[in-house]
């Protein structure tokens, strides 16, 4: 499982696999987009989020949803960068799914509001000897293990038909 942390700057990623509820850390880093034009800045994050998807053939990836920002320009910018984590997977045939940053501190730390270093503490220990690239990175691979616990989740039933 890819896990994705948008960011123009900045966009971490991690890989863990999931099988029965034990999880274990793959792989993490950061994709660097540099100095340059926006979309120059695009293009290097789509080619080395393309070589990490490459590298490591994930089978189902996550992103983190971008929350509301108060400077627009800020906010559209991160969104194109969200844009390219998203667009990324699905050009190689990876499903892709979006959580809510409150759903994943809440998944991982058990709180919706927890800051990032309980974020990153408590990567460590669902990933035992893992090393973080980056808070970026561990913010991915809380976006990787909340893919996973929700990927296992029993679908619920309803009275009388079908899911």
């Amino acid at each position: 499982m890819l896990g994705i942390d948008p960011g123009l700057v900045n966009l971490g990623w991690g890989i863990i696999e999931a099988d029965r509820g034990r999880m274990r850390h793959v792989q993490n880093g950061t994709c660097h987009s540099g100095t340059g034009t926006l979309a120059e800045r695009l293009l290097r994050l789509h080619a080395a989020l393309s070589e990490v998807i490459e590298r490591h053939a994930p089978e189902t990836a996550a992103v983190e949803q971008t929350f509301v920002n108060k400077d627009a320009v800020a906010t559209l910018k991160l969104g194109q960068a969200r844009a390219i984590a998203l667009l990324v997977p699905a050009q190689f045939g990876l499903d892709v799914g979006e959580y809510a940053p409150n759903k994943v501190k809440k998944c991982v730390v058990g709180v919706g509001h927890a800051d990032k270093t309980q974020v990153q503490h408590m990567v460590k220990m669902q990933l035992p000897g893992v090393s973080l690239a980056s808070p970026d990175a561990a913010d991915a691979l809380a976006v990787a293990i909340c893919h996973a616990f929700y990927m296992r989740a029993p679908v619920p039933r309803v009275a009388g038909g079908a899911a």
